[in-house]
C-alpha cells in the first residue's frame, strides 16, 4: 500500500483503527476531531499542527475534520467515517489545497465520508444507534474545541446533535488511544530513528562551531534539522548559556554566550509529526574546565547507566529508572564533595528522569510511569544537575548546569538509542573544535 504520511503506509493506519475498534464494545463508536487553526494575532495564524490522536488514526493533516470509528456487532469488523472540508477552489486560493471528500475515500481509505459542514446530519444517526460513545469532549460542549462549539451552535440541527450526544453516556477515549499508541510499530521506530539520526547530526555540527549568541544556535539548529531531512523543529528549543541553563524551560534564547561558560541545548527535529528529544551541553570555548568535566561526567555516567536498563528484561519502570538515577547521582555528587543530606538532591535534580516520546514530545501522558517498561516503547532519558549559587554547594560547581538527554527505544534485551549521532563523550566534543 502507498505511504499516506512519511514512513507510514495506509495499511498501518488501517491496523491502528482495527486495534482501537477491538477495544470498543460491540456497536460502540469512537469520535476524534482534528485540531483547529490557531491564531497568533488577528488574521496571523500559527503553523498548523494536527491533533496527535486524530493524526495517529487517520494520517489526515488538515483542520475541520472528524473521524468516527464504529465497531459493528461482528467482532472483527468496523466502519471508518472521515468527514472533511469539501473542495473549494476559491477558499483553496487563499488557504491551500484541500483533500476533499473523494480523497478521504481514495487516499485515506475511509469507508464513508461527507462534508464537515453537514456534520450534524451525518453524525446524528451514527451516535443515535451506538451502544456507547467514546470521545474527549469537555463537559461543557460550548467551550474549548472547534468541534465542541460546532455541535453546540445555535443552529437547530446542530443543537439536535448536541442533545443526542449529551443524552448518551459519553466515555473518555484518550486512555484507550494512548494504550494503542504506546507500543511503536517497526515503521514508527524506523521513522523515529531517522529523525533521531538527522537531529543528532545537527547537534554535532553545532558543536564544531564557535557561537556568540544563543539565538544563533537556535537558528542554526532549525536550519540543520530541515537541511538534514526533517520537516522542522519538534518544539521551541532551549538554548541556554551559562546560568540560564538553570531554567528548565528557558526559551528566550537571546543572550550572549560567554567564554568559559557552557551552553545547554534541548532541541529535536520532527518528520511526519514524529519527534525526537535531545539535550547536550558543551563549552562555549570548546574545552571543558576541570569542574565542568567533573559535573558533566557525573551526569553522563548516570545517563549511560539508566539507558542500559531501557530493556524489557530489566523489569523496571519510568519511576524505577528515576529512582535509579537519583541513587546514582547522589553517589556521584558525594564523590565530588557535595553535601547530599536532607533534600539536597531535590534542589539539584528537580525534574523526572523520563517520559514517553513519539508523535508528542511528552507522548501518551495518561500511561502510568509505574508499570514495567515494554519492548517498543520509546522514551527520553534526561538526568540533570543544576547547581544554585549558594553556600550549600561546593564553590567551584556553583552556577553550573548539566542535562544530557537521548531518545531511546526499549527492546527486549538491549536498548536502541535513537539519537546516537549527537556527540556526548567529553573527548569527542572537545575534538570537534581542534
Amino acid at each position: 500500500m502507498h505511504a499516506v504520511t512519511p514512513g507510514i503506509a495506509a495499511l498501518e493506519y488501517a491496523r491502528r483503527r482495527s486495534k482501537l475498534a477491538a477495544k470498543l464494545p460491540k456497536n460502540g463508536i469512537a469520535i476524534v476531531a482534528s485540531s483547529e487553526v490557531k491564531y497568533k494575532s488577528g488574521a496571523v495564524f500559527y503553523e498548523f499542527r494536527q491533533d496527535t490522536n486524530f493524526f495517529y488514526l487517520t494520517g489526515f493533516n488538515e483542520p475541520e475534520a472528524v473521524a468516527v470509528i464504529s465497531r459493528s456487532s461482528d467482532e472483527n469488523d468496523h466502519v471508518f467515517h472521515l468527514f472533511v472540508r469539501p473542495k473549494d477552489p476559491k477558499a483553496e486560493q487563499w488557504d491551500g489545497v484541500r483533500s476533499g471528500t473523494q480523497a478521504a475515500l481514495d487516499i485515506f481509505n475511509a469507508d464513508e465520508t461527507g462534508d464537515i459542514n453537514q456534520i450534524s446530519h451525518l453524525l446524528s444517526p451514527i451516535v443515535s444507534s451506538a451502544s456507547k460513545v467514546f470521545t474527549d469532549f469537555p463537559s461543557d460542549l460550548k467551550s474549548r474545541s472547534w468541534f465542541s462549539r460546532l455541535v453546540s451552535d445555535n443552529n437547530s440541527k446542530v443543537q439536535g446533535l448536541a442533545k443526542v450526544i449529551e443524552s448518551r453516556k459519553v466515555l473518555p477515549l484518550k486512555d484507550i488511544i494512548h494504550e494503542v499508541r504506546n507500543l511503536k510499530s517497526d515503521a514508527e521506530i524506523a521513522q523515529m530513528r531517522k529523525v533521531g539520526q538527522a537531529s543528532g547530526r545537527a547537534f554535532t555540527e553545532a558543536m564544531r562551531q564557535t557561537w556568540r549568541n544563543e539565538k544563533d544556535i537556535a537558528a542554526f539548529m532549525d536550519y540543520r534539522f530541515k537541511n538534514n531531512g526533517c520537516d522542522g523543529s519538534a518544539y521551541l528549543p532551549v538554548v541556554a548559556g551559562g546560568r540560564n541553563g538553570s531554567i528548565i524551560h528557558y526559551t528566550k534564547n537571546d543572550h550572549p554566550l560567554n567564554h568559559g561558560d557552557m551552553v545547554m541545548v534541548d532541541a529535536g527535529g520532527e518528520l511526519g509529526n514524529y519527534i525526537t528529544d535531545i539535550t547536550r551541553v558543551w563549552p562555549v570555548s570548546g574545552a571543558f574546565t576541570s569542574a565542568q568535566k567533573d559535573l558533566y561526567n557525573a551526569v553522563l555516567a548516570t545517563q549511560r547507566h539508566c539507558i542500559s536498563l531501557c530493556r524489557a528484561n530489566a523489569s523496571t519502570s519510568l519511576d524505577g529508572l528515576h529512582e535509579t538515577a537519583e541513587g546514582h547521582l547522589r553517589d556521584q555528587l558525594k564523590l565530588l564533595g557535595f553535601d547530599m543530606s536532607g533534600r539536597a538532591l531535590d534542589t539539584l535534580f528537580p525534574h523526572h528522569l523520563s517520559h514517553y516520546v513519539g508523535l508528542d514530545v511528552h507522548e501518551t501522558p495518561s500511561q502510568s510511569r509505574k508499570v514495567p517498561l515494554q519492548a517498543r516503547q520509546c522514551i527520553a532519558v534526561e538526568p540533570g544537575i543544576y547547581v544554585p549559587d549558594t553556600d550549600a554547594f561546593p564553590t567551584h560547581f556553583r552556577g553550573l548546569n548539566v542535562r544530557i538527554e537521548d531518545s531511546v527505544c526499549v527492546q527486549e534485551e538491549h536498548p536502541l538509542v535513537l539519537t546516537t549521532e549527537a556527540a556526548k563523550m567529553i573527548d569527542d566534543i572537545e575534538a570537534l573544535r581542534t
